[in-house]
């Protein structure tokens, strides 16, 4: 018998004792006098049909009517949506059954007993073994209701990767497939996307199974069920922590665009694009560069956010179009023009510090 039903009667017999107060006393002295010895063999079996029988209300000081009346006031309303306490009390081949103090035992299928794959109940739950679960729906035809734990480890996997995404968290996941349109990992147990464009260039897509890689947060979409990651932003920023802006790197052109071309750089790519390519105006890249040419480039801008690092030719040229006639005294005379670049930079600097505010005018 659960709580509810044990307040229940407590509850009828108290109000039994007021009336009958007078009775219980006359009859407690005869009833130290009875013989109270009894054989094992009476008592029935918990399987027993006298052990299911109707129970004898006539003689319980209250009626059935009674009874039910007052377990209802202190039945569970259970909503779906709900966290309840349960305990584990059965496992069974398509589910646990769960006691959550309702009228009948809750039951959780398989499928809802974790965010991540497992191979049997048994792998999560244990007989005896208390926790919170989820209520899925509302009670069936008989009076059950459906309980997960999936459900919970889901929400709260939101919620973490959500707070990852606001901290700008570097992690680090497996790739478990990938497609045509890029790699699939696994991020707190939700499904994430990496798109073919947001992989290192240095990486083989179809190799890519079985690997850990570094990644950034793109898009944390719940309500789409969206969970976008970049590999490419995560090396990025690594690579941006060694890198400043002035320095002269050595790249190859990995792909030419219309608006520009893209510089491996030791695993990232920045963009060299078509107005940094020379002083002199250029009609397409392509007249300039090839695929696989080796270069000296020179870093203009580092934006982390976006994971994006801008490349510079032309603040390499001695002379304004030498990247369109003498492309190799742009390359033997990078590291020469680069120092000219930050003491340029260095000057228009202190010439803005050195501009009068308002209030020191007015001083």
């Amino acid at each position: 018998m659960n709580e509810n039903s044990s307040q229940t009667i407590k509850e009828l017999s108290e109000n039994q004792e007021i009336k009958n107060s007078s009775e219980l006393d006359n009859d407690a002295a005869s009833q130290n006098e009875e013989d109270l010895s009894f054989e094992k063999s009476d008592i029935p079996s918990a399987d027993s049909s006298s052990s299911r029988t109707n129970t004898d209300f006539d003689n319980a000081g209250f009626t059935q009517e009674e009874f039910a009346s007052l377990l209802g006031k202190y039945d569970y309303n259970f909503k779906p949506g709900d966290l309840v306490k349960g305990t584990v009390f059965a496992l069974e081949p398509k589910g646990a059954m769960i006691d959550i103090g309702a009228k009948t035992a809750a039951f959780m299928p398989v499928q809802e007993v974790s965010i991540n794959r497992v191979e049997g109940l048994n792998d999560v739950l244990q007989p005896s073994e208390s926790r919170e679960f989820f209520i899925m729906s509302e009670e069936n035809e008989d009076g059950q209701l459906a309980l997960s734990i999936r459900r919970i480890e889901y929400q709260r996997a939101w919620e973490r990767v959500r707070q990852l995404q606001k901290e700008d968290a570097t992690i680090y996941s497996e790739v478990f497939a990938t497609n045509r349109g890029g790699a699939l990992v696994r991020v707190e147990g939700l499904r994430g996307f990496i798109p073919g464009s947001h992989i290192s260039a240095r990486k083989i897509k179809d190799d890519l199974e079985g690997e850990y890689l570094p990644l950034k947060f793109l898009e944390v979409d719940e309500e789409r069920n969206r969970l976008v990651l970049s590999h490419r932003r995560a090396l990025v920023e690594k690579k941006m922590n060694r890198l400043e802006v002035g320095e002269v790197v050595v790249g190859n052109v990995k792909g030419i665009k219309p608006y520009g071309a893209f510089i491996d750089i030791g695993g990232v790519s920045g963009l060299l694009h078509i107005s940094e390519i020379s002083h002199e105006h250029i009609e397409t890249p392509h007249n300039v560069l090839n695929v696989n040419d080796q270069m000296k480039v020179m870093i203009i801008d580092l934006d982390s956010e976006r994971g994006r690092i801008s490349l510079s030719t032309k603040a390499l040229e001695p002379e304004p179009g030498d990247m369109l006639t003498d492309p190799q005294k742009v390359f033997s005379k990078a590291e020469e023009m680069a120092a000219k670049y930050k003491q340029m930079l260095f000057e228009q600097t202190d010439d803005i510090e050195e501009i009068p505010t308002a209030s020191n005018e007015a001083e």
